[in-house]
């Protein structure tokens, strides 16, 4: 009677095997493909394609990338199907390039009928995201990275597919100077963001809490400014390091690593833009070579601890020696790294010491510089020129406005959209990345279930972004990028949990366009993608189904508290009494008053009569403070 049931359920539904459920199984229905980011063009049909180790894949063989995507394919399905697909001249699978200018550099068809695949593209790297489509259209188990049972049938859905991105710079960044992350957990974000077709990975190698790339003139940076002491706890409120003890936290990675992990990108079309950031955020660089500091340099990295305007943590500009520090720097990485830019940072700053410091107050007058905004603009511009006798472009964070942009800057948007805005108009290219969509480091839901940090972007808020503002020509804006900051991040699980599935959202925004998202089609996707990062063992943050939580004052000024969710299918249900709320208990239905000697309120969603979200406890007095507080 088993046996008869399964080939019954095969008839029209996607088989993947012992370790899919049968709900899991049932994409292949018309309809039911999804894809993240959405295609500019799909039509589905009723049909499916069964992938066999019969299945061969048919490419031009002197084209070397060509074979590398076959290769990357192979990699992918091999251990789940237990097969790979050989190269012959007459496979039911083919790779190839045509004339077709149209599908622009990034660009795919993909045509999916019960008897072949066909996937077209005018460069390589179409034939690459068209394969990321592919895989995406397999069923879920596809990405368990363990062997399947032999009779699992894999069937793709019939499709056809045209698409091509909106932006060309698709980013995401990993800080790893907060924190530490190894070669191997690098190589696996870049791995999951290529997945995703996007196609910028800026590493974050420098700051005041470690460097972290090897710069073989100058040993110091790595010998010393990569260690710090090792500290748990909330960032900012640590302990410093004490007399005594060693510094036993960090890393770096070798000029070998990195070589490593650049052609590791390149074999999935990511860029990597690294970033150097200076004149501030530079302590740890300062340890290293105490000579660069205007007058005292810090005596450890930074742990974590309160230290700015207290410690310097900005080179001198008044030195020439911090120049010729910074060249022997960018001569390095230049040298390393393929890509155009090199990012200098620029942001946040600190002047003070410049203020202080005899020698930059000299730099200035001999500059005819008005102020320490223009000392910081002068230091850009030398930053400038010796990255264009390296042949290389800068960018750097909207700060780098102040005192007057560079001829040729590419600027970096985070305090919003206005410095993105304003250098646009003036004819430089920007990287839009406001914090309130992109900033991957923030709560993502209710702060009291959320791991600690210290404002709100929540997966509803990154699905809205639009990275090119009314008014601001379009062909300025270069794309966006989503920012994960590490002070908050301890290990490379819990970014993970930071970056997914805000980091799909922007994903889907900068490949698909800000005109074709809708929001009500995106989180039914979002979560059949859930069970596809449970599968590959990927984490991922459920805080789209938490409730959200406000507090207010009615107009008789009273406490007045609204509930709501990201997720429109979505009951509240909530208590005062100082019970565990389910479906039993009051359902949310309008603004609560909260009842006289109460002292906790509890809340939880379900969807489809089963609980999705946690249970949420917050005091009453917490409440009546987050007014207080305006959040």
């Amino acid at each position: 009677m088993k046996k008869i049931l399964l080939s019954f359920i095969t008839l029209g539904l996607l088989l993947c095997g012992a370790s899919c459920s049968r709900k899991e199984t049932r994409d292949v229905e018309k309809g039911s493909i999804s894809l993240i980011p959405k295609p500019q063009e799909i039509v589905e049909k009723s049909d499916y394609f069964q992938l066999t180790r019969r299945a061969a894949i048919t490419l031009d063989r002197s084209n070397e990338a060509l074979v590398g995507i076959a290769r990357y394919f192979n990699g992918k399905i091999a251990p789940a199907t237990g097969f790979e697909l050989p190269l012959e001249k007459h496979g039911k699978i083919e790779f190839k390039l045509t004339d077709d200018a149209a599908l622009g550099d990034e660009g795919y068809r993909l045509q999916v009928k019960r008897s072949d695949i066909i996937l077209t593209a005018h460069k390589p790297a179409g034939i690459f995201y068209g394969v990321q489509t592919l895989l995406q259209m397999l069923p879920p188990c596809i990405k368990s990275g363990k062997t399947q049972p032999r009779d699992t049938k894999w069937l793709i859905p019939c499709a056809d597919i045209t698409d091509a991105p909106k932006f060309r710079w698709r980013g995401l960044m990993l800080d790893v100077s907060r924190h530490w992350f190894t070669k191997e957990e690098v190589k696996r974000m870049i791995d999951e963001i290529a997945e995703y077709k996007m196609n910028v990975f800026h590493w974050h190698l420098t700051d005041d809490q470690g460097w972290r790339i090897e710069i073989k003139s100058l040993p110091k940076l790595t010998e010393i400014g990569a260690w710090r002491v090792p500290r748990v706890g909330q960032w900012w409120h640590r302990e410093p390091r004490q007399s005594g003890e060693e510094a036993t936290y960090g890393g770096f990675y070798t000029q070998e690593d990195i070589k490593e992990v650049l052609a590791y990108a390149a074999e999935r079309y990511v860029r990597v833009i690294p970033e150097v950031d200076v004149p501030g955020h530079s302590l740890a660089a300062l340890v290293s070579y105490p000579e660069l500091a205007c007058m005292n340099a810090p005596e450890a990295v930074n742990v974590g601890n309160k230290f700015y305007g207290e410690d310097e943590n900005t080179l001198c500009i008044g030195k020439e020696e911090t120049f010729e520090f910074m060249d022997k720097v960018l001569t390095e990485v230049a040298a390393l790294f393929p890509d155009e830019y090199i990012h200098i940072g620029g942001d946040e700053c600190y002047k003070g010491f410049w203020h202080k410091c005899p020698r930059c107050q000299a730099r200035m007058r001999a500059e005819g510089l008005k102020n320490e905004e223009e000392l910081q603009s002068y230091f850009i511009h030398r930053m400038e020129s010796i990255l264009k006798e390296k042949g290389k472009k800068l960018i750097g964070w909207d700060e780098i406005l102040e005192g007057g942009l560079t001829p040729d800057a590419t600027v970096m948007s985070w305090r919003g959209m206005e410095g993105g805005i304003k250098s646009a108009k003036a004819g430089h290219h920007v990287v839009m990345t406001p914090s309130e969509h992109c900033y991957l480091d923030l709560w993502q839901g209710e702060p009291s279930v959320e791991p600690d940090t210290y404002s709100m972007c929540r997966l509803s808020d990154s699905y809205s972004f639009n990275p090119v503002p009314d008014s601001v020509p379009a062909e300025m804006v270069l794309g966006g990028q989503g920012n994960l900051w590490a002070e908050s991040v301890p290990t490379f699980r819990h970014a993970e949990y930071m970056v997914w599935p805000r980091g799909w959202a922007l994903a889907e925004v900068l490949w698909s366009g800000p005109e074709h998202t809708d929001w009500n089609s995106f989180y039914p996707r979002v979560e059949k993608h859930f069970v596809r990062a449970d599968e590959a063992g990927v984490n991922y943050a459920r805080s789209m189904y938490n409730a959200i939580i406000t507090p207010g004052k009615a107009e008789d000024g009273e406490m007045e508290i609204a509930l709501s969710s990201e997720l429109p299918d979505t009951d509240i249900y909530y208590t005062f009494d100082n019970t565990d709320p389910d479906h039993f208990s009051p359902k949310y239905e309008s603004a609560l008053r909260v009842p006289k000697n109460a002292t906790w309120l509890r809340v939880v969603t379900y969807r489809g009569g089963k609980p999705s979200g946690k249970v949420i406890t917050l005091s009453i007095k917490d409440l009546e403070g987050r007014i207080s507080r305006g959040k």
